[in-house]
Order: structure tokens, then C-alpha cells, then sequence
């Protein structure tokens, strides 16, 4: 499997979308309360967003999942 040489820039964007991910399953996977559904962090989300932009990755989710995919192995 080949390994993609990211751009600070891009390892960055994949780094902050790993923290996205990471996040949402543990807000899912939480104990469930009906009274709160579960929320992802607004700066969380920020970050990811900002981290795309600046790599130059905002609406080209092809290439930045290529990039995820070609990055190596992530838990």
C-alpha cells in the first residue's frame, strides 16, 4: 500500500479530521440519555473545517480522502 508525503498543511487537515472522527464515535458510543443527544464539540469541528481550507482540501473531498487513505494506517 503506498504511503502519500503529506504537506504540513495536509497532514494537518488528516490529523484534525482523525480528531473529528475520534470524537463523534465517542459521543456515539457513550452512554445514551434521552434527555441529550449526542454533540460533537463546535471547536472541534471548527478545527477540522480550518485545517481543510488551509490545505486547500474545502470541496475536493476526493483528494482529501485519498490523502487519509494513502497516509497509512490509522486506528
Amino acid at each position: 500500500m503506498p504511503t502519500a508525503v503529506l504537506t504540513d498543511r495536509e497532514r494537518t487537515a488528516v490529523q484534525a479530521y482523525l480528531r473529528l472522527l475520534h470524537t463523534v464515535r465517542a459521543a456515539f458510543d457513550g452512554p445514551s440519555r434521552e434527555d441529550r443527544p449526542a454533540v460533537v464539540p463546535p471547536t472541534v469541528l471548527a478545527e477540522a473545517e480550518r485545517a481543510l481550507a488551509r490545505a486547500g482540501l474545502t470541496g475536493n473531498e476526493e483528494r482529501f480522502f485519498r490523502l487519509l487513505r494513502d497516509s497509512g494506517p490509522r486506528a
